[in-house]
């Protein structure tokens, strides 16, 4: 019997055809499905993340997940960020720390810039980390528009 309701779990989360762009898929994508707003987000992203069901998703084309398509830089930062919002609010906050570093890395700034990226972030955590941002890709987004301002950072813009 637990078999068979394993097998019926699975089939039916292959039919889930898009994952959240901003969570990624996996089963925390399947648990918090049709709800919005941060905090289903981050736990979403969190169940993903901790649980590490993506790969086994991916081959299997289930969770959400798809087996074909390309990777791109804006869904990497995008999935970065969503499991990630707490812990680089925080290095926003003060303009340093090992996930705003790894997002710099992401997003293609090189060491000489990093400094610069780190000072934009802190200076600009109320803009990036606005109220009406609440997902990973709004932030990115306000993220960007501060970058755009920044004549050294503009170049490292991810679309």
């Amino acid at each position: 019997m637990k078999k068979i309701m394993a097998v019926a779990l699975l089939a039916g989360m292959s039919s889930v055809s898009f994952a959240d762009q901003d969570v990624g898929c996996g089963v925390g994508t399947i648990l918090w499905a049709g709800q919005s707003g941060l905090v289903p987000k981050v736990l979403a992203a969190t169940t993903n993340g901790t649980l590490g069901n993506q790969t086994f998703g991916i081959s299997t084309g289930t969770l959400g997940c798809q087996q074909n398509g390309a990777i791109t830089s804006r869904v990497r930062l995008t999935m970065y960020t969503g499991s990630n919002i707490e812990k680089l609010a925080r290095d926003m906050s003060v303009g340093q720390g090992e996930s705003l570093n790894v997002l710099a890395d992401l997003m293609g700034v090189p060491e000489q810039d990093k400094p610069v990226f780190f000072q934009a972030a802190r200076d600009n955590f109320g803009k990036i980390f606005a109220p009406a941002n609440q997902t990973a890709g709004q932030v990115l987004d306000a993220l960007n528009a501060v970058m755009a301002e920044d004549a050294q950072l503009a170049g490292y813009i991810k679309a």
